[in-house]
């Protein structure tokens, strides 16, 4: 009775060594392009046969190496509130309307109760109005021991927010 048999080494010898040093010459290369270029030299070879010899000399591509990130905390926070009124973050959000027009919103959420305290929409928020908005919010509740902002451009014009008139011990402080 025949039997068929593989003629893989005496047949892919050669070929075997060529994809080799394409691999070593390519290291960004898969059997695809390796295929391609071996075609190119003028192999008689086939994207099958090229796939078989790189899955069993254990050939890969090498895995893309993931950017690193800015550095900080990893996700948590640095000051987590434990009861109501303890830290407040404030933040803007812009839309636009269907006319096209610019939207700002100034929001101040409560972090421990996660209460929006106030959300003011205008076309422009000007850093006076901002102020306004807090120090109404510090009249009408209880002073807050932190409040926190991602300091974006339009917090850092609060730096010069006045304090002065507030209790010494609840000052409110960014970050």
């Amino acid at each position: 009775m025949y039997r068929w048999r593989a003629k893989y080494w005496g047949m892919d010898r050669d070929q075997l060594r060529r994809i080799w040093e394409l691999a070593r010459e390519h290291p960004a290369y898969g059997y695809r392009r390796i295929t391609a270029l071996l075609l190119r030299e003028g192999s008689k070879v086939s994207m099958k046969r090229v796939h078989r010899i790189w899955k069993q000399e254990g050939l890969q591509v090498p895995r893309r190496k993931l950017k690193k990130r800015r550095g900080g905390p990893k996700g948590e926070v640095s000051f987590k509130a434990e009861h109501p009124n303890q830290v407040w973050t404030y933040d803007f959000l812009e839309d636009r309307t269907e006319g096209g027009k610019k939207l700002r919103m100034l929001t101040v959420l409560d972090e421990y109760s996660r209460e929006s305290l106030n959300i003011t929409m205008e076309a422009s928020i000007p850093a006076d109005k901002v102020i306004m908005v807090l120090d109404w919010l510090f009249l009408t509740r209880e002073v807050p021991e932190y409040i926190r902002s991602d300091n974006g451009p339009d917090e850092v014009r609060l730096l010069a927010f006045d304090h002065s008139h507030l209790d010494d011990t609840h000052t409110p402080l960014s970050g």
